[in-house]
């Protein structure tokens, strides 16, 4: 099993970047492809990018491909995702997720989920 804490979240002014943070616990964090989600309220949660286990694929979501980059450190069972160029459509809830699949991009492809943390962009 595999526990996540998202940080790094906030208040941040367009055209600003952010790095989003998930601390993960369990010691088979490096066995598990790690992924990035948001939600805004009234709209389903939505894939932005995900991470295998050996960071050798990388996938991301149409809504930030260009913009940002995810990277993880498996001796800090930790994954990161840098957003550039942030936008006010940015506004959501992110999460990081596991699965024991390689490098998913479908939500119901993860099992365990963080609680989220809030960014909001301002214009």
């Amino acid at each position: 099993q595999v526990q996540m804490v998202e940080s790094g979240g906030g208040v941040v002014q367009a055209g600003d970047s952010l790095t989003l943070s998930c601390a993960a616990s369990g010691r088979t964090f490096d066995t598990y492809a790690m992924g990035w989600f948001r939600q805004a309220p009234e709209k389903e949660r939505e894939f932005l990018a995900t991470i295998s286990w050996d960071s050798a694929r990388l996938f991301y979501g149409d809504s930030v491909k260009g913009r940002s980059h995810i990277s993880r450190d498996n001796a800090k069972n930790a994954v990161y995702l840098q957003m550039n160029s942030l936008k006010p459509e940015d506004t959501a809830v992110y999460y990081c997720a596991a699965s024991q699949t390689t490098a998913p991009m479908r939500r119901n492809e993860y099992e365990y989920w963080g609680q989220g943390t809030q960014v909001t962009v301002s214009s």
